[in-house]
């Protein structure tokens, strides 16, 4: 009964969303407002619903309940429990009611919490939302139902994808998700504020914490994303350029642009267009990579390989609401002021400046990613891979980094060129410090990286000079998140550069107690024995690696094999084993047995060992520049309960 349950619940949430719908358009029609009362709890409603279905389908895959075939694709009896849990997004079908669910509980928390709109806007915010639940709820009940019965129960289930078995599955697909969805309540802002022509401070206020929030958890998803590929793939990267990688990229993109955006449309009055723009892009951008992954176009890793008719109805979803909101932007567009004049030597001027850099870039990855597709469509098998993208977003990077150096610097409105400059020096000469180290000390070096840590340097000085000769304790909340944001850019560009130009490889076949060098590692091959994990074999080596000063450590990689399960084929799988140093990372991967000299038996096994200078850097700066975001989000809300009593204060003095 309870995947009964949770798909009777999707049927009434989905007719929920269809009241807030209708309700919201009749009443934006007619003005009644007795249809407009019905619009908050059509959508709170709708929320609990989709989120009680969700938690009716983790119970299911933690019962293991092989008679819905979801569960039977996807998970198996003896799977770890946190496996069952997270197997429930794992697929196609979960992962969007996860979307979903997230969706639905976004709009209700809108309609409880926002009270800074007028009622008409709001309305037709939640209406918007309404419209997007809707398309989404016809998307799973039609063609991707999770709750689907299987006709005779299997013994057991063909269990979740080996490369998935990770504690990552537990966190980044969810984070992930968050940020779409946030992206897509800035999009049903932009969509009501066109709507009722109200587009100005107060609504870029009410999209401003949904904006920021959606790009903490994009930024955090992405690092996450990042640091699994690259400790269980084996491959020694964190970035491949994967199209499925460049498709949460390039949302974050467009959100960054749409964040600084809508920070001078809330505090300036300025930048509607853009606001409104980049919120109908951002949103695009995620549907464009919704689409990409799942309608069976590319072959990548960690896509969902689903058949055609699903990505046509995906693309027919995205080609009604792009295309509407569009087409509603155009119609609005001569309403639309940008509102107050602003020179290009300002801090609004430098935030329109990085707002085409980012959009640039995201242009130059879309096009990097659907080129591809499009060419194989036409009988030409095309591949893009990192030498395009570093050639053609890596400079336009660091110009942005350079920029994102003077925005802060700059005051609104109006600026002095030559008062720039005179804020400037400190982070010229560490930039000079760095670039003069590196050419004088550092070898051979890439002009790309060489390059990039000279910003790195700039930019790590130049972020904390908005402290300079403040009071730290009475310096604003949103002040230390965009320190230690800018901060954390710096610090990641460091750690990619640094790796890029001094990472050392070695690939050895080595036997049991000989001693492999790579870089000041000596690295002694003890052997290897057999272990058994909950679900999997291994072959386990055991590497002792020695540095320079004495001090040992023992790193364990595996070689892991999972069985097949009710039909399926074996699966082998890496599990990387990692020393973690101040100056970077040992990376060491345990290969294929060699035969010995009889053809049979294994004297020898492969070894691919990497130094990798401050690659955790690339982590640690993705973090910072989370919490800076975390920390800008908390004082907004700050600012917003301090402005709510203040004018409280008023109103009782006022009728005192």
């Amino acid at each position: 009964m309870i995947a009964e349950l949770g798909l009777a619940l999707l049927w009434i949430a989905a007719a929920l969303a269809c009241l807030s719908l209708v309700a919201g358009i009749v009443f934006l029609r007619t003005g009644k407002d007795d249809l407009a009362a019905l619009v908050r709890p059509a959508s709170v409603a709708q929320g609990l619903l989709t989120a009680t279905a969700f938690a009716l389908l983790i119970a299911l895959f933690v019962r293991s309940d092989m008679s819905v075939e979801l569960v039977a694709r996807n998970s198996h009896s003896l799977k770890p429990m946190l496996f069952k849990v997270a197997g429930a997004w794992g697929n196609h079908e979960g992962s969007m009611l996860l979307w979903l669910t997230i969706l639905g509980v976004s709009g209700a928390l809108v309609a409880i919490f926002e009270k800074r709109l007028r009622n008409d806007t709001l309305v037709a915010t939640l209406a918007a939302q309404a419209a997007l639940s809707l398309g989404f709820f016809a998307f799973l009940l039609f063609s991707s139902n999770p709750f689907k019965r299987l006709p005779v129960a299997p013994p057991d289930g063909q269990g979740l994808n080996p490369l998935l078995q990770d504690p990552g599955l537990a966190f980044h697909p969810p984070t992930l998700y968050v940020g779409y969805v946030g992206i897509s309540v800035a999009f049903s802002f932009a969509v009501g504020a066109l709507i009722t022509r109200e587009i100005g401070p107060a609504f870029a206020r009410a999209m401003r914490p949904w904006v920021l929030g959606s790009w903490i958890f994009l930024t955090l998803g992405i690092t996450a994303g990042s640091y699994w590929a690259y400790y269980e793939l084996g491959w020694g990267g964190w970035w491949f350029w994967d199209p499925v990688e460049n498709v949460s990229l390039i949302p974050w993109l467009a959100g960054t642009a749409l964040l600084h955006s809508v920070a001078v449309t809330a505090t300036r009055n300025a930048l509607r267009a853009w606001t409104v723009m980049l919120a109908v892009i951002a949103f695009s951008m995620s549907m464009v990579g919704t689409f990409i992954v799942r309608s069976g176009l590319l072959t990548s890793v960690h896509s969902f390989a689903v058949d055609p008719e699903r990505g046509t109805f995906l693309l027919a979803l995205m080609a009604i609401y792009i295309g509407g909101a569009l087409t509603l932007f155009a119609m609005r567009a001569g309403a639309v002021a940008e509102g107050k004049k602003f020179a290009l030597m300002s801090r609004e001027g430098s935030l329109v400046i990085n707002n085409l850099l980012l959009t640039t870039i995201l242009a130059l990855v879309l096009l990097g990613t659907l080129y591809p597709i499009v060419a194989e469509a036409m009988g030409e098998k095309i591949s893009v891979g990192p030498p395009y993208y570093n050639k053609v977003a890596g400079p336009l990077a660091l110009i942005l980094c350079l920029v994102m150096v003077a925005g802060p610097l700059l005051s609104w409105r109006k600026d002095d060129g030559k008062k720039l400059w005179s804020r400037l020096p400190a982070a010229a000469f560490a930039g000079a410090a760095v670039l003069f180290g590196l050419v004088l000390f550092g070898g051979k070096v890439g002009v790309l990286p060489l390059l990039g840590m000279t910003v790195a340097g700039v930019v790590a000085v130049a972020s904390i000079a908005p402290l300079w000769k403040r009071n730290l304790r009475r310096t604003p909340l949103p002040t230390w998140g965009m320190v230690i944001a800018h901060f954390g850019v710096a610090v990641a560009l460091a750690g990619m550069a640094a790796e890029s130009a001094f990472i050392k490889e070695r690939l050895v076949a080595a036997a049991p107690g000989e001693t492999v060098k790579v870089d000041d590692f000596s690295v002694k091959f003890a052997g290897v024995s057999p272990v058994a994990g909950p679900n999997y074999t291994a072959i386990r080596g055991t590497l002792i690696a020695t540095t320079p000063s004495g001090a040992s450590f023992t790193l364990h990689p595996e070689a892991r094999m999972f069985p097949g399960l009710m039909g399926t084929a074996p699966t082998e799988t890496n599990e990387a084993a990692l020393l973690t140093r101040p100056g970077g990372q040992l990376y060491v991967v345990l290969g294929q047995p060699v035969p010995g000299a009889d053809g049979m038996s294994a004297d020898r096994y492969q070894l691919r060992l990497w130094w990798k200078p401050l690659v955790w850097w690339i982590w640690l700066g993705g973090a910072l520049i989370a919490i800076g975001a975390a920390l800008s989000l908390l004082g907004r809300a700050q600012l917003i309960e301090i402005w709510r009593v203040r004018r409280a204060r008023k109103a009782q003095e006022r009728f005192a």
